[in-house]
C-alpha cells in the first residue's frame, strides 16, 4: 500500500498556522523568489552601462542562473521528500538572502555571477519544494496555485524593478533591498508553519543527480513535452531578449518600459490560468499552443513595424499560450504522483522546463553580436512557433485525460 503523507501535522495543537494561512505562505514564498529571479531583468541595461559589460558577459549572468537552478533541481530537487519540506525552505530563504546581499554590494561581473549562481541554487530548491507543500496542504487546488504563483511573482518582480529602476534611488539596489526584507519575514515566520511531508529513508542518495518520474505518470510527461518546451522557450525569449528588443526596435529607452512588457506577459498569463482552471488539462495545452503562435506573430510584427503597442498586444496573446502552457502541463501531470513522489515529479518537469527557458535563449543571445537583435528575436520567435506547431500535432493523438486537481 501507498503511504500518504496528506495531513501529516496538526496546527491547532502545536501553536502552529492553520492550512489555510500555511497555503498562503508557501504560495507568498514561492511568488517571492519567482520575483527575485526576474527583478534582475529590467536592471541589465545599467549593469551594462555601469560595469561596461558585453554582451557575452551579460549572457553569462542570465545562463548561471539557470544552470545553478538546474543542478538545484537535479540534486535537491526532491529532497523534501525525503526530510521534510521545512528544512529545505529553510536553507533556500538563507540562501535568497545570501543572493540579495550580493546584489546589493555587487561591484563587478564577477560578483554579479555569484549573486545569480547562489539564487538560481535557491531558487531551484525553493521551487519543487514550495510546489510540493502547496499540494500537500490543498489537495484540491494546490496545482492551480502552483500555476500561478509563478506567474505573480514574475509580474511583481518585473513591475517592482522597472519602476524602481526608472524612478527612484538607489536603481541597482533597492529592489534587492525590498525582497531581502521580504525574505527575511519569511524566515522568522517559518518555524510556525507545519511540516506537511512525512519523510523517507533514502536522502543521501537522492542527492544523486536524476530525475525521478512516477511509472504512471510517465506516459503524459512525454506527450506534453512539445508544447512544455515551446511554452518555457517563449519565456526565455521575453526575460532574456525583451527589455532590449523594445530599445532597439522602438527607441524607448526607460527601464519601467522593458519591465511592462514582460509583465503583460505573466500577468496575463496568471488571468489565463484563472479563467481557465475549469477547463480539461489537455484542451488548456491546445489553447495554449494556438495563443502562442498568434502572439509570437504578432510581436515580431511589432518589432519589424517598430511599434511597441503591437510588441504590447503580442505580449498580450502571448501571455495567454504561456500561461495555458503552463497550466495545462502541471495540471496534466501532477496529479498523476503520489504525495511523496511530487517533489520528485515536479523536479523533473522543471528541469525539462528550464532547459527549454534558457538554453535557447544563451544561444541566441551568443549570436546577437553577429546577427543583430531583430535578426536573432525573428529566428528565435520562429523557432518557439514550430515548437508549438509540433506540439499540436503530438496532443492531437487520441488520449485519456486524466483527473486534475
Amino acid at each position: 500500500m501507498h503511504m500518504s503523507s496528506e495531513n501529516t501535522s496538526n496546527p491547532g495543537e502545536r501553536g502552529q498556522f492553520s492550512p489555510k494561512v500555511a497555503t498562503i505562505y508557501a504560495m507568498v514564498a514561492a511568488a517571492l523568489f519567482s520575483a527575485s529571479s526576474s527583478a534582475a531583468t529590467p536592471v541589465y541595461h545599467l549593469y551594462q552601462e555601469i560595469y561596461g559589460l558585453s554582451p557575452v558577459v551579460l549572457m553569462a549572468i542570465f545562463s548561471v542562473y539557470a544552470f545553478s537552478l538546474l543542478a538545484a533541481l537535479l540534486t535537491v530537487g526532491s529532497l523534501s521528500d525525503y526530510i521534510g519540506r521545512r528544512p529545505v525552505i529553510l536553507v533556500a530563504l538563507i540562501l535568497n538572502v545570501v543572493a540579495m546581499l550580493a546584489f546589493i554590494e555587487a561591484g563587478s561581473a564577477g560578483m554579479l555571477i555569484l549573486a545569480r549562481a547562489v539564487q538560481g541554487f535557491a531558487t531551484g530548491a525553493a521551487t519543487t519544494t514550495l510546489g510540493a507543500a502547496i499540494l500537500d496542504i490543498n489537495r484540491a487546488k494546490g496545482a492551480l496555485f502552483n500555476s500561478t504563483t509563478a506567474f505573480i511573482g514574475l509580474t511583481a518582480g518585473s513591475l517592482l524593478s522597472g519602476a524602481l529602476v526608472a524612478y527612484a534611488p538607489l536603481p541597482t539596489e533597492l529592489v534587492y533591498i525590498v525582497l531581502l526584507v521580504i525574505t527575511a519575514v519569511l524566515l522568522v515566520l517559518l518555524p510556525w508553519i507545519p511540516e506537511s511531508a512525512v519523510g523517507k529513508p533514502g536522502a543521501l542518495a537522492s542527492l544523486v543527480p536524476h530525475v525521478s518520474v512516477p511509472r504512471q505518470a510517465r506516459k503524459m510527461l512525454i506527450k506534453i513535452t512539445p508544447v512544455n518546451i515551446a511554452g518555457w522557450a517563449l519565456g526565455g525569449f521575453y526575460f532574456s531578449l525583451m527589455p532590449s528588443l523594445v530599445r532597439v526596435a522602438t527607441g524607448l529607452t526607460s527601464p519601467f518600459i522593458g519591465g511592462l512588457v514582460v509583465a503583460v506577459l505573466t500577468l496575463t498569463a496568471t488571468v489565463t490560468v484563472l479563467v481557465l482552471r475549469d477547463r480539461p488539462g489537455l484542451q488548456i495545452l491546445t489553447i495554449g499552443t494556438w495563443s502562442v503562435i498568434s502572439g509570437v506573430t504578432i510581436t515580431l510584427l511589432g518589432v519589424y513595424e517598430h511599434l511597441v503597442m503591437i510588441m504590447m498586444a503580442g505580449a498580450l496573446v502571448t501571455g495567454v499560450g504561456f500561461g495555458a502552457c503552463f497550466s495545462g502541463a502541471l495540471r496534466t501531470v501532477l496529479p498523476l504522483a503520489h504525495p511523496d513522489e511530487r517533489a520528485g515529479l515536479l523536479s523533473t518537469f522543471y528541469v525539462q522546463s528550464y532547459l527549454a527557458f534558457s538554453l535557447p535563449a544563451i544561444a541566441v543571445g551568443l549570436a546577437v553580436p553577429q546577427l543583430g537583435l531583430s535578426l536573432a528575436a525573428y529566428i528565435y520567435g520562429g523557432v518557439v512557433v514550430a515548437l508549438a506547431i509540433a506540439s499540436l500535432l503530438a496532443t492531437r493523438a487520441p488520449h485519456r485525460e486524466p483527473s486534475s486537481a
